[in-house]
């Protein structure tokens, strides 16, 4: 009778077992929330470039827009307005879109590289015309998180290449740091 017994509770144990299943054996609690990859961040920044044309540093005033759709790997757009400093009246304003990689974080430093494409208008002064030039431009800086939402474009360092300016090619090169707010 004994045996029986635990034969037959032995069975109900195994038969629970195979019906509850192995992975629920092990599992976890699943989590109620998860972080998405996806952030949208607006900001805008202040810049001194060197336009390889004139000999003076430009002065100017941009914006961006930063779409991460993976875990730090996004799109960054970006329009720059170099109108400050003007050397006999040559400017320089840049429209900027391309790939743009966060490399890592340590503590609230959020380092990145970027490649992008576009064009650039610039003002060769007054009575001289003016052109748009194709502009390739690579570059690097570093974002430092001082809330959830706000970050301090602590640098933003771009190298930008014109390969198709007049007879031959510009290569203007500068630095960029602002603030920035995420959307979400």
């Amino acid at each position: 009778m004994i045996r029986t017994r635990l034969s037959l509770a032995f069975f109900l144990f195994c038969v629970v077992l195979l019906g509850v299943g192995p992975g629920a054996i092990g599992a976890q609690v699943a989590p109620t929330a998860f972080k998405s990859p996806i952030s949208l961040t607006v900001g805008g920044t202040a810049s001194l470039f060197d336009p390889d044309y004139a000999s003076n540093t430009l002065g100017g005033l941009g914006g961006y827009v930063d779409l991460n759709v993976f875990h730090g790997i996004g799109v960054e757009a970006e329009g720059r307005w170099q109108r400050l400093h003007e050397f006999e009246g040559i400017s320089q304003d840049n429209y900027l879109i391309g790939p743009r990689v966060q490399l890592m974080h340590f503590w609230k430093a959020r380092p990145y590289v970027k490649a992008l494409g576009g064009f650039s208008n610039m003002n060769f002064g007054p009575g001289e015309g003016t052109g748009r030039f194709t502009t390739l431009a690579f570059g690097g800086g570093v974002d430092i998180h001082v809330t959830r939402r706000w970050s301090v474009r602590a640098i933003d360092a771009e190298y930008q290449y014109w390969p198709t300016f007049l007879d031959g090619s510009l290569s203007p090169f500068g630095v960029s740091a602002g603030v920035s707010y995420r959307i979400f």
